[in-house]
């Protein structure tokens, strides 16, 4: 059950430096303009390929104590594999905005090149959110996260990540 096999070496073919655009639709008014940022993510095996972790640094916008907008430095951590047991891509999450750690599990798609995870949120007590995540490998310098969360019965798209190969275009 340890044996590497198509689904790590995939996993693998994404690891290097990456610099990433991040939009936000934080704002109820779905005609309201998302937040946007940059940032960087460097992703490496760990455990003799079993798994990869990524680190990711950026700064968004956050407001303060008063109400007000300000730069906040963002770091998160991310830990990705394929449990043979399970039969399906494993995934974990924290970040400096939350105490949490989130668990997904998810499927690939070998003729899109898409892993899709699904996972649940609870950002307040009590307040459980379905999450829908779906990394789209557009080719070798590049990568397209999309984030949903149900929220009412209904999914909506709330945050997009645009992942370039550092040092490509």
């Amino acid at each position: 059950m340890s044996k590497l096999n198509e689904n790590h070496k995939m996993l693998e073919e994404m690891n290097g430096s990456w610099n990433y655009t991040i939009k936000f639709w934080m704002n109820p008014d779905p005609n309201a303009k998302p937040q946007e940022s940059k940032g960087t993510a460097t992703r490496k095996g760990v455990m003799g390929g079993r798994y990869v972790v990524m680190d990711v640094t950026g700064k968004m916008q956050m407001p303060d104590q008063s109400g007000k907008m300000k730069d906040m430095q963002f770091k998160g951590m991310g830990v990705e594999g394929y449990d043979n047991v399970k039969k399906k891509f494993v995934s974990s999450w924290i970040d400096n905005m939350g105490t949490g750690i989130q668990f997904s599990d998810g499927t690939y798609d070998p003729a899109t090149r898409t892993l899709t995870y699904t996972s649940e949120i609870e950002m307040m007590p009590g307040m459980k959110t379905p999450v829908r995540e779906v990394l789209k490998v557009t080719d070798k310098d590049h990568m397209m996260l999309e984030w949903y969360e149900t929220r009412g019965g209904q999914e909506k798209k709330t945050m997009e990540i645009a992942y370039t190969r550092a040092g490509k275009k």
